[in-house]
C-alpha cells in the first residue's frame, strides 16, 4: 500500500517534533524503508497501517521511542573520519595537557554518540598515546536521545561487523574480548565513559564545562534556528579554550559568529572567537 500523504506527513511532523530532523517531502521511501520492520513486528500488514496505529498509540507508550530509533541515523565506527582523531592526538591534547598541568583534570563529551564507538575511540587514543595522563581525571560524556543505542554502548558490545570497521587487530586484541561473534570492550575501556540520555532539541542538564565536544555528524539533519540554539548552548558548556569538532559536511559559519574555525592538519575544529 503507497503511503498516503497524510501518513508521510504525520511521520515528518513527528520526526521534528521529537528530535528536530528533518525528513524532506518526498522521502516517501525513507519513511517506509525504516518502519518497515516496525510494521511487521507489530503484526501491521503495511507502514500505512503501522502509522495508523502510532497515531492511536499514546505518546507515552514505548512504540514512539521505537519509531524514533528508526527514523535517526546511527552510522558510527571506530575512529570514524580520522582526521579529527588525528587532531587531537597530534594537537589538541598535547595543548590541553599543557594548560591543565595544574589542574590534571580533562573533559569530553561525544554528544550524539549513537552506539559508543567514538566515546570508544577517544579512550582508546588517551590511552594508547597519553600514558600520561593515567593518573589524571579524565571525564568523558557520551549521550544520545535512543535509549535502544545507550544500553549497547554501555554494554560495549559489538559484531564483528562493528568491530572491525576503523580498528587493527592490536587494538582489538587489547581492548575487547571475544564470545562467539560479539567483542565486548574491557572494563578499563567502559569505565572511561559515562553514557547519559540527552535530546538535543529539549532543555539541556547540567554539565561539565568540557575542553572538547565532539558533535559530529548530527546538525545535519536539523533546521537553522534548531542549529544556532544548540551552537549557542555549546558555547555555554565549553571552556574558552575548547574546541567544538563537528562533522565534515558541518559548520558554524552563517549560523554563530562567535565561533572562529582553525585548520588542524586535515581537520577543521571550532573554538570560541578570543581563545588562546
Amino acid at each position: 500500500m503507497a503511503l498516503l500523504t497524510a501518513d508521510f506527513e504525520f511521520v515528518s511532523s513527528f520526526a521534528r517534533r521529537s528530535a528536530a530532523i528533518i525528513i524532506e517531502p518526498g522521502k516517501d521511501y525513507f519513511v517506509e524503508s525504516r518502519l518497515s520492520s516496525l510494521a511487521s513486528i507489530n503484526a501491521c500488514a503495511s507502514v500505512p497501517e503501522f502509522i495508523n496505529l502510532l497515531r492511536k498509540t499514546p505518546t507515552s507508550h514505548p512504540l514512539h521511542g521505537k519509531v524514533l530509533d528508526a527514523l535517526t541515523t546511527n552510522e558510527t565506527f571506530f575512529f570514524r573520519d580520522i582526521a579529527p582523531f588525528d587532531a587531537l592526538r597530534e594537537t589538541i591534547i598535547p595543548k590541553l595537557i599543557t594548560q591543565r598541568a595544574a589542574q590534571r583534570s580533562l573533559s569530553f563529551w561525544s554528544a550524539a554518540s549513537s552506539t559508543g564507538q567514538e566515546a570508544y575511540s577517544l579512550c582508546m587514543l588517551i590511552r594508547e598515546s597519553f600514558p600520561q595522563l593515567a593518573d589524571w581525571n579524565i571525564q568523558i560524556i557520551g549521550s544520545d536521545l535512543s535509549a535502544t543505542v545507550l544500553t549497547q554502548a554501555r554494554a560495549g558490545r559489538y559484531n564483528e561487523f562493528e568491530i572491525n570497521r576503523g580498528l587493527t587487530p592490536a587494538l582489538i586484541k587489547k581492548y575487547f574480548t571475544q564470545e562467539g561473534n560479539v567483542w565486548t570492550a574491557n572494563a578499563e575501556l567502559r569505565r572511561m565513559v559515562d553514557f547519559r540520555p540527552m535530546n538535543l532539541i529539549e532543555a539541556w542538564p547540567r554539565l561539565p564545562i568540557f575542553d572538547v565536544v565532539l558533535m559530529r555528524n548530527v546538525m545535519i539533519y536539523f533546521d537553522v534556528p534548531t542549529k544556532q540554539t544548540i551552537l549557542r548552548n555549546i558555547r555555554a558548556t565549553l571552556h574558552p579554550q575548547g574546541s567544538l569538532m563537528l562533522g565534515s559536511a558541518e559548520t558554524t559559519i552563517n549560523l554563530d559568529s562567535s565561533w572562529q574555525s582553525v585548520g588542524l592538519g586535515r581537520a577543521t575544529v571550532y573554538q570560541p572567537i578570543g581563545s588562546a
